[in-house]
């Protein structure tokens, strides 16, 4: 019976231990966590994170018990032997395996500016940090949120629901750059703005100021000081794959792996945030986890590939429930289905009749229609697709 070791107690991690028990796997599994909590869910980090809702464990510390899967949490796995096919920890112990798998995420982009080590700033990528903006908001602090992508922008929402003075600081012209097309972009600052939210676009930080060890302030390239009591950097992530890369794997910005989740290394997995995959940008949200946590198991267990799933993932920010699925091209031909004003609206991005992505804001019945037809590759008539009273059915050209 192989031995499976997994590095990285996420949801990529957490997942796979439990799919691999489903799957009949018999053999030791190990779970290595640097946290000393048991994994967790993440969204709520960003979502929930002033409703107290924070603790949402992936599974009770029961089931770990009953699958026979050994979690060992707080310990830190500081190097690979893929040699001799065992892994170090920070504490001097060796644990050899059959099978390895790297779940070991993406860590939050830092900024080596002055200030950003003073009391009140913050990233946000675990619980604590999550607990100490919750704190933040609890006590009404000015907040400064330095990036508008999609953590930052959630975050606005949750606290300006909650009566925080808020403003996002975004280096690009418009929120969400990189990762949403240019409708969206506009419709949700527009969204945040009607709500109180300061959102200042093409500008730089250059430090922050502080009182007493504490933040006090945010300064542009300009010398424009924006007063603040709480600053969180959302500038992205980047992926955790230098243990991968010290012991020789292939890495390009991630971990490289197939579409079954295999490394340069026979021995060796990665899944999750900390992958490349092909044809892919690096994919971070709970779907592609889970999915390449799949992928693992078939590979471990001999089992049939799984298909490819088109890559969606979603958002909440303030009263939307957005879903994108697809990846957004660099100028979209977009189709407008619904009234944004409303709140409910669906953009569906096309190349040459082709669909691309679908960017959804409570509209289910788009959201997965546009995911049907990305994985059939449907061709649509943008004229009937751009009228809400023509069925989605009837829009396929």
């Amino acid at each position: 019976m192989s031995r499976v070791l997994i590095v990285g107690a996420g949801h990529a991690g957490a997942t796979l231990a439990g799919l691999l028990r489903q799957a009949g796997h018999r053999g030791p599994v190990e779970l290595f966590g640097d946290e000393v909590d048991l994994p967790y869910h993440r969204p709520p980090l960003s979502k929930k994170f002033a409703q107290g809702e924070l603790e949402q464990w992936l599974r009770p510390a029961e089931f770990y018990r009953e699958q026979d899967i050994t979690l060992r949490l707080g310990e830190h796995v500081v190097a690979l032997d893929t040699a001799g096919r065992r892994v170090h920890t920070a504490s001097g112990d060796a644990h050899d395996y059959d099978h390895l798998v790297l779940a070991t995420g993406a860590a939050p982009r830092r900024l080596a500016l002055p200030g950003t080590d003073l009391a009140g700033v913050v990233s946000l990528r675990t619980l604590a940090d999550a607990r100490i903006l919750r704190k933040c908001v609890v006590e009404r602090r000015a907040l400064v949120i330095v990036g508008g992508g999609y953590i930052g922008l959630e975050v606005a929402a949750v606290a300006r629901a909650n009566g925080v003075n808020v403003t996002v600081l975004e280096r690009e012209e418009r929120v969400l750059a990189r990762v949403a097309s240019p409708r969206l972009s506009e419709i949700l600052a527009g969204h945040h703005r009607g709500r109180g939210t300061r959102i200042v676009t093409g500008v730089r930080l250059t430090g922050l100021t502080g009182r007493d060890g504490r933040v006090s302030g945010a300064v542009l390239e300009d010398g424009t000081e924006i007063p603040c009591e709480a600053v969180l950097i959302g500038v992205g992530a980047e992926p955790r794959d230098e243990l991968a890369a010290a012991a020789g794997l292939h890495c390009d910005h991630g971990v490289v792996v197939d579409g079954h989740a295999r490394t340069s290394d026979p021995h060796v997995l990665a899944i999750g945030d900390v992958t490349r995959r092909p044809g892919f940008v690096r994919l971070e949200s709970i779907p592609s986890a889970t999915e390449q946590a799949r992928q693992a198991v078939a590979t471990i267990t001999g089992g049939a590939p799984n298909p490819a799933e088109v890559p969606w993932f979603w958002s909440d920010q303030f009263d939307l429930k957005l879903k994108i699925a697809g990846l957004v091209p660099a100028e979209p031909a977009t189709v407008v289905r619904g009234d944004p004003a409303s709140g409910r609206f669906a953009l569906f991005h096309l190349d040459g009749g082709a669909l691309t992505a679908v960017e959804s804001a409570n509209s289910p019945a788009e959201f997965m229609a546009g995911k049907k037809f990305l994985a059939s590759g449907t061709r649509l008539d943008p004229v009937r697709l751009a009228d809400p009273a023509t069925p989605l059915r009837d829009a396929v050209a």
